[in-house]
């Protein structure tokens, strides 16, 4: 049986993360989008919006159980914004929040694995 994290002389081979390298302009944008789902509380934040219904949420719909002040999750969201996954969209007296699709899918093509061709190169 063959191993895939094997070549066929028994070294080791490790995929890369995309089919093609990025460019400068690529790196540093995706470096942000990074960056900024690196901090727990934006991380559990774009989670909640994310898997609300429809991908938007208001302020109140994620804040729950996220045990920082309100002007430090406004930082948070701010922050996702500026990085390019959500949009925001003031209605009445609330903010809701959207995850930009594009963005999660780019972040998901970087990370995933499963769609990358083996280089061969040994580790």
């Amino acid at each position: 049986m063959s191993n895939p994290d094997r070549t066929a002389d028994g070294g080791c081979v490790r995929p890369p993360l995309r089919r093609r390298p990025l460019t400068e302009v690529a790196a540093a944008e995706m470096a942000k989008k990074l960056k900024a789902l690196a901090d727990p509380v934006r991380l559990r934040l774009f989670s909640a919006i994310a898997g609300h219904a429809g991908g938007e949420a208001c302020v109140c719909d994620v804040t729950g159980g996220i045990d920082v002040a309100q002007s430090t999750v406004s930082h948070h969201l701010k922050v996702l914004r500026d990085a390019g996954l959500l949009t925001s969209e003031r209605r009445a007296s609330w903010v809701y929040y959207a995850v930009v699709p594009e963005a999660l899918l780019d972040v998901a093509e970087l990370l995933d694995l499963r769609t990358a061709t083996l280089s061969g190169a040994p580790t």
